[in-house]
């Protein structure tokens, strides 16, 4: 237990040091395990070596790049516009219609992207100037692009439920099955959280314009590419016809091919496309690496029996714990990247949960919900980050007042999610 502490106090030192967490965690691996195995460097480094041979060449993890490379294909081809207007069209109307709007394209891209970032920094452009035509206050607008945002990573596809799911070697296809109910929810909430704002104060958001149902429908129209990939990639997962590796191919082979029907995927923007891409991946998975080698170290420690043994000593009501788990997420989420912060910790957590008898893909959910939670969180909130660097002229302060709201909704979500797990288990139990 001792050896496991004080590779989690190195770990976070060298972290706010500013030493890259790959890094960090890669170092305190290495040097742990050489520790733990009588300072024994060979064995260490040739677990290091094998670490990073087995991600290179692990087959399901070409799921990440593929995924990365369809939603920039989908960005390219400009169908976040499309989303945005068709959502539009139909609640736009209502006070604080752009932003539900918003947050509801936010959910439709993120079903094609598999990127909060992504989906933040997208909506930001498509959707941020429409709200200011109408006089939305900056802290709804950003708020509204900040916590939709997160619905990249929740609504499958998703890159962080396919590391996830490498990690604890939980099947992917039923974690993609499990987000979309939640992530439904999701909006639900967020919209709620938008309505509650106006009702306060109806000067954040005045409604748009109304809109003909002729228009509305032809709006509606415009988006059937979406629903064409996410229909392909996601019903043929579900419905056992390709694996989640090979869905990803067919989505980025069915995002490229709207991209060059609609001509905006040229010699320069393909070449663009796959550059960013590569560097995405690249940073994914040097901090996949870190992690695995971090995971060795504390597996070979005492700290995951530990935990167990405490667990069932002290008897502790099960879903106390997880309770505590998730209180323990929502706290690093304020001060740590989300995916460096959930692979450091899965090797402490994922045991106690698999122990107490919960299901893995339940846990997973809970996991991704901590991790939106994470990146609205002040003061280090990626999405934050952001939408900041996007748009200077609004003051960090505004953005970061503008997410409470939201934060609150997710909180509440990620309590009906505790209490209720068959919302996120009932599609996963329909596959085959």
């Amino acid at each position: 237990m001792v050896e496991g502490l004080l590779g989690l106090l190195a770990m976070m030192v060298l972290a706010f040091v500013r030493v890259p967490i790959a890094l960090a965690m890669g170092i305190v691996g290495i040097v742990g395990y050489a520790y733990m195995r009588d300072w024994n460097w060979s064995i260490a480094f040739a677990i290091a070596q094998t670490k990073i041979y087995e991600t290179g060449r692990n087959y399901t993890l070409s799921v990440v790049p593929l995924f990365i490379l369809m939603g920039n294909f989908t960005t390219r081809a400009g169908m976040s516009q499309e989303l945005f207007r068709a959502a539009y069209a139909f609640i736009g109307h209502l006070r604080g219609g752009l932003a539900m709007a918003t947050i509801v394209a936010c959910a439709g891209f993120g079903a094609i992207c598999g990127s909060s970032i992504a989906t933040a920094a997208t909506m930001a452009k498509v959707a941020y100037p429409s709200m200011k035509k109408f006089g939305y206050s900056d802290a709804l607008a950003t708020g509204a692009i900040a916590s939709g945002g997160t619905l990249g990573i929740l609504i499958p596809p998703s890159t962080i439920m396919v590391i996830y799911g490498v990690f604890t070697e939980t099947n992917i296809g039923k974690l993609f099955a499990a987000g979309v109910l939640p992530g439904i929810l999701a909006a639900f909430l967020l919209c709620i959280a938008v309505a509650y704002v106006t009702w306060r104060d109806p000067k954040e958001g005045p409604p748009g314009e109304r809109t003909s149902w002729k228009e509305r429908w032809l709006a509606l129209k415009d988006v059937w590419g979406v629903v064409v990939l996410f229909g392909v990639v996601m019903g043929g997962i579900y419905g056992g016809v390709f694996t989640a590796t090979e869905g990803a191919g067919m989505g980025a082979f069915g995002a490229m091919v709207f991209a060059l029907w609609r001509r905006v995927l040229g010699w320069k923007a393909l070449y663009a496309s796959l550059v960013e891409s590569a560097r995405t991946t690249s940073m994914l998975f040097l901090i996949l690496i870190g992690a695995l080698m971090f995971a060795e170290f504390i597996n070979i420690t005492s700290m995951p029996a530990d935990l167990k043994g405490y667990v069932t000593y002290f008897q502790l009501h099960p879903i106390m714990v997880v309770v505590a788990i998730c209180a323990i997420y929502v706290i690093l989420g304020t001060a740590m990247e989300e995916l460096s912060m959930v692979l450091l910790t899965i090797p402490v957590f994922f045991p106690v949960i698999v122990h107490l008898g919960y299901d893995p893909i339940w846990f997973g959910i809970l996991i991704v919900v901590v991790v939106e939670i994470g990146l609205i969180s002040p003061p280090v909130g990626m999405n934050l980050f952001v939408l900041k660097t996007l748009l200077p002229q609004v003051p960090t302060n505004t953005v970061f007042r503008g997410v409470m709201p939201f934060m609150f909704a997710d909180v509440i979500r990620l309590g009906i999610l505790i209490a209720f797990p068959a919302i996120s288990l009932y599609l996963p139990s329909l596959m085959k």
